[in-house]
C-alpha cells in the first residue's frame, strides 16, 4: 500500500466517523428531485447604489430572488433612523423573501479576552436583530484575526467558535464559520472544517465562497467531503484568469460563469447531498456598482441559474 493510498483510507475513515462529513464515494442523493438550490442576494452586490435596506429588499424581490442576505450595518442604519424591525419583517415577508443569512463583523475570535467578550456581546445583539426580522443565520468571519499577527491554535479557535455557537443557541440564530481566503487565520477550507469538527456542536457549519476558497489556496475538491448541514449557505461569484491569485482581491470578483472557476464541479459537490443550499450572490465589483442596481441583481440571478442548469 503506497503512502497516498494510506492517506486516502485514513481520511475516509475519519470522514465516515464525523457527523456532517461523508467520503467522496458516498452516492449522490435526490439527483432527479427538484433543484437543491435557493437563490439569495447578498446586498454587498448593490451596496454602492443603495445602503437602504428597504430599497435592497425591493430590488431583491423585483429581480426574482428567494431570499436576501443583508449587512448588519445597513440594518443598524435603519433602526438608528427610527425604523421598526416589526415593519421590516412584514416588508420582507410581503415581498416573498426570506432572510437566509446576514453579514456581521463581531470580534468573536480575537486573543484579547475583553475584546472577545465585547465581540460576543455584539454578536448577540446582531442575532437578536436578525431573529426579529426572521433571520436564522449569521456569517462568522475571522475578523480581528485576519490582518497580520500570528496564526492561532485551531483548537483554541474551535473553543471560541463553540462559545459563539452557544450564543446562537440563546437567540435561535446559527453563526456560520466563514472561510476568508485573504486572512491570516481560517483562510483554508481544511482549517475551517477542522474548527467546525473540534467545536463539537450540532449546529457548527461553514459559510464557503468560490472566490475565498480559491484565494486561500484550497482545492475545491474538499467540498465533496461535506454533507448534511455542514453547508447551508454558499457565497456565489467567480474569478478571472488574471490577476494572479496572490494579487487578486474582492474587487476582482465577477458574475458566476464570467470567470474560470469550476462552477459545475463545485455545484455538483455541494448540491448532490439531498439538502437545500442557498446560493447567495456576493460581489464587490466596482464596475457593477456603477450600473443600475436592479439590472445587476437580475443579471447575477440569471447567471447563477445558468450555472446550476449545467450541473448533473
Amino acid at each position: 500500500m503506497n503512502v497516498n493510498r494510506r492517506k486516502f483510507l485514513a481520511a475516509s475513515a475519519v470522514a465516515a466517523s464525523v457527523p456532517g462529513i461523508t467520503t467522496a464515494a458516498a452516492p449522490a442523493e435526490n439527483q432527479n428531485a427538484k433543484s437543491p438550490f435557493r437563490y439569495c442576494l447578498n446586498t454587498s452586490t448593490i451596496r454602492e447604489q443603495t445602503d437602504d435596506i428597504r430599497k435592497q429588499i425591493e430590488i431583491a424581490a423585483a429581480a426574482g430572488y428567494d431570499g436576501i442576505e443583508p449587512w448588519m450595518r445597513h440594518l443598524t442604519k435603519y433602526t438608528e433612523g427610527g425604523g421598526s424591525l416589526t415593519d421590516l419583517r412584514k416588508m420582507i415577508a410581503d415581498a416573498g423573501l426570506t432572510v437566509d443569512s446576514a453579514i456581521g463583523f463581531a470580534n468573536w475570535i480575537v486573543d484579547d479576552d475583553e475584546g472577545r467578550k465585547k465581540g460576543l456581546e455584539e454578536a448577540k445583539r446582531d442575532m437578536d436583530v436578525l431573529a426579529s426580522i426572521g433571520g436564522t443565520r449569521l456569517a462568522a468571519p475571522p475578523v480581528g484575526a485576519h490582518r497580520g499577527g500570528e496564526k492561532l491554535d485551531l483548537f483554541v479557535v474551535a473553543d471560541r467558535y463553540r462559545a459563539l455557537l452557544e450564543v446562537g443557541d440563546e437567540t435561535g440564530v446559527v453563526p456560520q464559520l466563514e472561510v476568508w481566503g485573504f486572512s491570516t487565520n481560517l483562510s483554508r477550507l481544511g482549517e475551517s472544517v477542522m474548527v467546525c469538527v473540534e467545536a463539537s456542536h450540532p449546529k457548527a457549519c461553514l459559510l464557503p465562497d468560490v472566490y475565498h476558497i480559491f484565494k486561500g489556496g484550497s482545492d475545491f475538491g474538499g467540498l465533496q467531503l461535506l454533507a448534511d448541514n455542514a453547508i447551508q449557505v454558499f457565497h456565489m461569484n467567480d474569478y478571472p484568469a488574471s490577476p494572479d491569485r496572490m494579487d487578486m482581491n474582492d474587487s476582482d470578483r465577477v458574475y458566476p460563469g464570467d470567470g474560470v472557476a469550476p462552477l459545475t464541479d463545485i455545484l455538483n459537490m455541494i448540491g448532490s447531498r439531498g439538502r437545500s443550499v442557498t446560493l447567495s450572490l456576493e460581489l464587490f465589483n466596482p464596475t457593477y456598482w456603477k450600473q443600475d442596481a436592479l439590472e445587476v441583481a437580475k443579471t447575477g440571478l440569471a447567471k447563477m441559474k445558468a450555472a446550476v442548469a449545467k450541473t448533473a
